[in-house]
């Protein structure tokens, strides 16, 4: 028997084998994922006793859900094909989805555990909206039933506030780049003090497109507070974490964004109501705390008179002690000629007048004798 060629005998091979064995569904773990530059998938899918090396090309691998790790048990979906060139056979994916979970969950829960780690949910980074704002975005699609209820919430509520709305496709393929987009542009417009990203319910593939990681970055790029009201209750996408807000409804993300005239204009009416009570009140108690100042002043100036009028008595004490009529008192007198005080005999001579000052009155003398006494 001539011999085959290596060529000869893998062909044959291969032409058995992808011919017996048709699509197949194939459960396992995957082990060395390598995303190639080309956008191709190649991977090797295990279990305990056996693995298979396992290709997807770029076609499909760019329409999944969720990132493909190693580690993750899934369920593929191909075809058995003898890769020649090296002999050996792999499975070829036309499908690929999580055992056990859904793609669409997975694929959520993957980039919510991303963003957390980056920290795009954390309260801290959550701006505060703004109280009266004058202009606000809509960023929906201009005929749904979305933005017709927000826009009425918003009339209702506030007249003050003037709304745009930026189009945008809100599910489907190649919504997540468009509402990235319409972010963009709400964020730019001039005035815009908020934006709301709002969007009616439906299933978690409708909603598909705010739980993707261009929209969510969009929501945490904005330059201006970001409101999501997106699907119903129960529904919570990616952007509701990231947003600044996150409202139940479009309708309540309205509610949030805007003050309600009518509560506005019964506080105005109550505060006008109150306000002359609450002047006679401030009146009153001023009046009152004039009048313990003026009492507390009375009181603080007798007491600084008291403290004089003791003060100078005691003052006055020791100036009379200190004053010549006291020393009279005990027994002495003073003696003048004319202005000058006497206090040498030798000032005076036989025949001068002078004057003596005794503790009660003065008394006039003619000096008859004079004596002189020597130190």
């Amino acid at each position: 028997m001539e011999p085959l060629s290596v060529s000869d005998l893998t062909g044959a091979i291969k032409e058995v084998l992808e011919t017996a064995i048709p699509a197949v569904r194939v459960a396992g773990e995957l082990s060395n994922v390598v995303r190639a530059r080309s956008g191709h998938l190649y991977t090797t899918l295990k279990d305990d006793g056996a693995q298979i090396r396992v290709v997807m090309w770029k076609g499909k691998a760019s329409r999944l859900r969720f990132e493909p790790r190693d580690g993750l048990a899934v369920i593929c979906e191909g075809n058995v094909e003898v890769y020649a060139p090296r002999g050996q056979y792999q499975l070829i994916l036309g499908a690929m989805q999580p055992e056990g979970i859904g793609s669409l969950e997975l694929a959520f829960r993957q980039l919510q555990e991303k963003l957390a780690a980056e920290g795009l949910f954390d309260p801290d980074r959550k701006r505060p909206l703004p109280t009266f704002p004058r202009r606000i975005a809509l960023v929906t699609s201009p005929t749904s039933a979305a933005v017709r209820d927000a826009l009425q919430v918003l009339r209702r509520r506030w007249r003050g506030t003037d709304a745009v709305v930026v189009p945008t496709a809100v599910q489907g393929d190649g919504a997540a780049p468009q509402i990235a987009a319409a972010l963009r542009t709400a964020g730019a417009l001039p005035g815009v003090e908020v934006v709301l990203l709002i969007r009616g319910g439906g299933s978690l593939e409708d909603l598909w497109a705010f739980n993707e990681e261009p929209v969510a970055r969009a929501v945490a790029a904005c330059p201006v507070p970001v409101v999501c009201g997106v699907g119903h209750e129960i529904d919570v996408t990616i952007a509701d974490l990231v947003a600044d807000r996150r409202a139940l409804t479009p309708s309540e993300a309205a509610e949030l964004t805007v003050p309600d005239g009518r509560e506005i204009e019964a506080f105005v009416a109550d505060a006008a109501d109150r306000l002359p009570l609450a002047l006679h009140r401030r009146v009153a108690t001023e009046a009152q705390r004039l009048d313990e100042l003026d009492a507390r002043l009375a009181d603080a100036g007798r007491r600084r008179v008291e403290r004089g009028t003791h003060e100078l008595e005691r003052l006055g004490g020791r100036l009379h002690a200190l004053s010549p009529l006291a020393v009279l008192g005990r027994g002495f007198s003073l003696t003048r000629k004319g202005e000058a005080v006497l206090t040498d005999a030798a000032d005076a001579a036989v025949g001068d007048e002078v004057t003596t000052r005794l503790a009660r009155g003065s008394i006039r003398c003619e000096v008859l004798e004079r004596t002189e006494i020597e130190e």
